[in-house]
C-alpha cells in the first residue's frame, strides 16, 4: 500500500488523537514513568526490506534496527516493557524454513516480556505452533481461546502482572475469531471465546483482585470494519470497561497517532497499532503519580529511531 493511501485510510477512520507533548510536571520527584513499546504483524520480516522505490518500505525494518532501538531506549529509560500483538509468523521463507522457531530466538533475545497468538501462528497446524513455543523465552498470553481439548492446553497463561517501580501492569490478550480466516486442520478443536465477555472477566480479576494501575490488552482482532458488525478494537474499546490500553493488530493498521475512545463508563482507553512488517515500533509513555495515571506522551518510531510525522 502506498504512503499516501495508507494515511488517507487510517486518518478517515480517526478518533481524537494524542499529541506527543511532555509535560512540565513529568520531572516530579513523586512521578513515576512506564515506557510501553510494542510491535504487531511482524511477519517473520527478519531483514530489512529490499531497496525499492516504494518509500514506505525500502530498506526498512529488520530486526537487528528494531533491537538497537530498543536496546537504546532501554539505556534512556527505567521502566520500560515490550509487547507485541501476534501474527509474528509467515511472510518470508524464514517461516518455511524454520517454522517460527528463528522469529521466537530473535524475540527472546530481543527481551520480549510479552506477546499474544496471531492467526497466522496457526498455518503449520498445533503441531507446528507446539514445536516453535519452546524458542520463545516469553510469556504467550490468550485469553479467548479454549484449547482444553486440544494439545496446547495449558501451553497459554490468560493474563500476566508485572511491577514496575512499585507500580502494577496487568496484561492479557484476545484473538480473532478463527472460523472462515483459519484452516479448521490447522486449529482443530480450539474454541474461540467472546473477547467482550472474557475482556470483563479478565479486567474483574486484574483490577478488582490484583489491584493493577495499568491495564493493557494485547488485540489481534482489528482495529476496525466498515459497514461491519464484526468485533473490532473500536468497537471492543466501546464495549469494555478498566482497559486502559488496547495494542492492536491483525488489519496492519498504521495509526498516526494512538487514539483515544471513551469506553463502557465514558472513560477513557487508547488505541494504536503500528503497521505492520516491523516497520514501526510504537512507544507510549505513562505517568503515574501515587499510582494513578496522570498523563501519557508518545512517539510512533521508524526504524531510524526517530518519531515519525506523516
Amino acid at each position: 500500500m502506498e504512503r499516501r493511501e495508507f494515511i488517507k485510510k487510517s486518518s478517515a477512520a480517526a478518533a481524537i488523537t494524542l499529541l506527543p507533548t511532555i509535560p512540565l510536571w513529568a520531572s516530579a520527584p513523586d512521578i513515576k514513568k512506564i515506557t510501553i513499546l510494542h510491535t504487531n504483524d511482524q511477519h517473520s520480516r527478519i531483514e530489512p526490506f529490499e531497496i525499492s522505490k516504494n518509500e514506505v518500505t525500502s530498506d526498512k525494518g529488520g530486526f537487528a534496527r528494531r533491537s538497537t532501538m530498543i536496546h537504546q531506549i532501554r539505556q534512556q529509560e527505567k521502566n520500560v516493557l515490550l509487547l507485541d500483538a501476534g501474527d509474528v509468523f509467515q511472510g518470508t521463507p524464514y517461516f518455511n524454513l524454520f517454522g517460527g522457531e528463528l522469529e521466537y530466538k530473535l524475540m527472546s533475545k530481543m527481551g520480549y516480556d510479552a506477546g499474544t497468538i496471531g492467526n497466522h501462528e496457526y498455518d503449520n497446524g498445533l503441531e507446528g505452533f507446539q514445536k516453535a513455543l519452546p524458542h520463545a523465552n516469553f510469556d504467550i498470553l490468550s485469553s479467548n481461546y479454549d484449547f482444553s481439548n486440544t494439545l496446547l492446553d495449558g501451553a497459554f497463561k490468560p493474563y500476566k502482572i508485572i511491577l514496575k517501580e512499585g507500580i502494577k501492569i496487568g496484561i492479557f490478550a484476545v484473538g480473532v475469531e478463527l472460523y472462515g480466516l483459519v484452516d479448521p486442520k490447522c486449529y482443530k478443536e480450539t474454541k474461540y471465546l467472546d473477547p467482550v465477555e472474557v475482556a470483563q472477566d479478565m479486567t474483574r480479576i486484574l483490577k478488582q483482585e490484583h489491584h493493577c494501575d495499568l491495564i493493557i490488552c494485547l488485540s489481534h482482532i482489528g482495529y476496525n470494519y466498515e459497514n461491519s458488525e464484526k468485533i473490532c478494537d473500536t468497537k471492543f474499546a466501546q464495549r469494555t470497561s478498566d482497559i486502559d490500553l488496547i495494542i492492536g493488530g491483525h488489519t496492519h493498521t498504521f495509526l498516526p497517532a494512538p487514539e483515544v475512545h471513551q469506553n463502557a463508563r465514558n472513560k477513557p482507553v487508547i488505541i494504536n497499532q503500528v503497521g505492520w512488517a516491523g516497520l514501526y515500533l510504537g512507544r507510549l509513555d505513562f505517568y503515574f503519580q501515587k499510582g494513578k495515571v496522570k498523563g501519557y506522551s508518545l512517539h510512533q518510531l521508524n526504524d531510524m529511531g526517530v518519531t515519525a510525522h506523516v
